[in-house]
């Protein structure tokens, strides 16, 4: 069984660490953070060993689930990896590209795995309708929360936006073309508030809003494309699929006529409506059992680094360009 064991269990990294003891599809050999009187804390809330420092804990690993702050990403993964062992990094995967390259040149030469935790990925509306997505027109995006200092070292569009990013990325396959974007700081000296627009080769285009200063939580997303449109509501975990009617054909010579009389919304479109908020594991046991399962299955994660890295290169010209204005 795979020998895994975390670094960093704050807020987020606890959620992670008793996820990883409970589970029955790794041994889980520990933890260590710098803050000493958190790791005790919740190595005896869990049942786990605490370690002393890091190279203790990654002697004793054979995958290393990476939960700390952006800024420490590169250093602690580039660690782990040198000494062989699989890694899974909290997003964004690093601070800069040059990182990001330098970690996946690393894990290339000693074949190793790194997943990246965009787990959006593994929200079970988007499991249950990513087959139905192909080549979308347009994506429309809101992620939006209120404030609270966790994740304000990095600007809103590391913090939240990524995710949205990381999930446009998957579903659209055509090149970026061009970005464009706009953003302020409002509680913080990063940017709080961001709006991008992303067109495609293809002629896709992803429109994309993200805030960490609103008075509500909301996280939605919208796509259209041809024949067929779907709503998610993450934080609901529903999703809408409205796709063009079997029996459209039927009607269609009166549509076209202007005849409305006694046509349904039935017989133009089918509305398919998922509630996933009742399953069993949550989107974060899915997305760990998941890097598991590909170290295990020597198979490349769902969310491997490179896409981390491609989500980060979009993130970080969102940033740039703000930035310029």
């Amino acid at each position: 069984m795979l020998k895994v064991g975390i670094v960093g269990v704050g807020q987020f990294g606890q959620n992670h660490a008793r996820i990883l003891s409970e589970s029955d599809k790794c041994e889980f050999v520990g933890l260590y953070d710098k803050n000493k009187k958190r790791a005790q804390e919740i190595s005896e809330k869990l049942g786990c060993k605490a370690f002393n420092n890091f190279d203790d804990l990654i002697s004793e690993c054979e995958a290393l689930v990476i939960v700390v702050t952006t800024i420490s990403h590169f250093e602690l993964a580039k660690k782990a990896l040198e000494k062989g062992i699989h890694v899974f990094i909290e997003k964004p995967i690093t601070e800069t590209l040059l990182q990001a390259d330098e970690l996946l040149n690393i894990a290339e030469k000693q074949n190793l795995k790194i997943q990246v935790g965009h787990i959006e990925r593994f929200n079970p509306i988007v499991t249950e309708m990513e087959e139905y997505i192909k080549d979308p027109i347009f994506i429309e995006c809101h992620r939006i929360a209120p404030f609270t200092p966790r994740g304000t070292d990095i600007p809103v569009v590391l913090e939240l936006m990524i995710h949205d990013i990381d999930l446009i990325l998957a579903f659209c396959k055509s090149e970026v073309k061009q970005i464009s974007a706009s953003g302020a700081g409002v509680m913080t000296k990063s940017i709080d508030i961001a709006n991008a627009r992303i067109e495609f080769e293809d002629g896709g285009v992803a429109n994309i809003t993200a805030s960490r200063i609103s008075m509500k939580r909301s996280r939605k997303l919208r796509i259209f494309q041809k024949d067929a449109y779907f709503s998610f509501d993450f934080q609901q975990k529903k999703v809408t699929h409205i796709k063009k009617s079997k029996n459209l054909y039927k009607v269609l010579p009166k549509l076209m006529l202007g005849k409305y009389d006694g046509i349904d919304t039935k017989d133009v479109v089918d509305i398919v409506e998922v509630d996933a908020s009742n399953r069993e594991k949550d989107a974060l046991t899915q997305e760990l059992e998941s890097f598991i399962h590909a170290v295990e299955a020597d198979i490349n994660p769902v969310v491997d680094g490179k896409a981390g890295a491609r989500a980060l290169k979009v993130a970080l010209e969102i940033v740039k360009k703000i930035n310029k204005k």
